[in-house]
C-alpha cells in the first residue's frame, strides 16, 4: 500500500519514537561515471541535500500546521512531540498498515453501538476506525466484521471511554 509522505513520515517518526525504527545505509558504492566526472558530481550531490533539506523542512511545517507535531526545546535542544491530533493519524495509519486476516474458525465480530448525541465527535471517530479495521456497516449502529480484529477494536473502545455504549458479539454466520 503506497501512503502519501506525510503519512509514512508520521509512522516512520512515531516507529523511531518507540524504540522501533531502523536505519539505513543510504549509501550506494561508487560508480566509474563519479570518480571520472568527480567535480560534477559533488555539485550534483550538494544541489540534492540541499534540496533535500528544504523539502524535510516544508514537511516538518507542515505537520506543525496541520496539528500533528509539535517542536519543544528539551535539555537545550529540539525535539519533537506528537499531539493528540498526531497520535489519531497515526493509528489510523496503522490500521491501514494493518495486515487483515480472517477468522480461522469462520466467525464474525459484530458490534452494535448507542453512543449519545453529546458524543457525537466521538462516533464518528469509532466509525471511521471501524472501517479501516474492515468493518462493513449493516445500519447505522451495526457493523459486522469477518476478520480477526478484535484487540484493535477493544483498544479504540478503551482510548475513547466508549466501553459503556458498545455491545460486542461473536455470531456464526450472516444472512442478509
Amino acid at each position: 500500500m503506497k501512503l502519501p509522505i506525510t503519512d509514512k513520515f508520521l509512522f516512520d517518526l512515531y516507529n523511531f519514537t518507540e524504540g522501533v525504527g531502523e536505519i539505513f545505509d543510504l549509501f550506494s558504492p561508487r560508480t566509474m561515471k563519479e570518480v571520472c566526472y568527480s567535480d560534477l558530481y559533488r555539485l550534483k550531490k550538494k544541489y540534492s541535500k540541499e534540496r533535500s533539506k528544504r523539502q524535510f523542512s516544508q514537511l516538518v511545517y507542515y505537520l506543525k500546521s496541520r496539528g500533528y507535531i509539535k517542536i519543544k526545546n528539551l535539555d537545550q535542544k529540539q525535539g519533537v512531540i506528537f499531539t493528540a491530533k498526531g497520535a489519531e493519524k497515526v493509528l489510523k495509519i496503522k490500521f491501514k498498515m494493518m495486515d487483515k486476516k480472517t477468522r480461522k474458525d469462520g466467525k464474525w465480530q459484530m458490534m452494535i453501538f448507542d453512543i449519545p448525541e453529546s458524543k457525537r465527535r466521538f462516533r464518528a471517530i469509532l466509525r471511521e476506525n471501524l472501517y479501516l479495521l474492515g468493518y462493513k456497516m449493516l445500519q447505522q449502529s451495526v457493523w459486522v466484521c469477518p476478520y480477526d480484529v478484535l484487540e484493535e477494536t477493544e483498544g479504540v473502545l478503551r482510548k475513547y471511554f466508549l466501553d459503556q455504549y458498545v455491545k460486542l458479539f461473536l455470531i456464526e454466520e450472516i444472512e442478509v
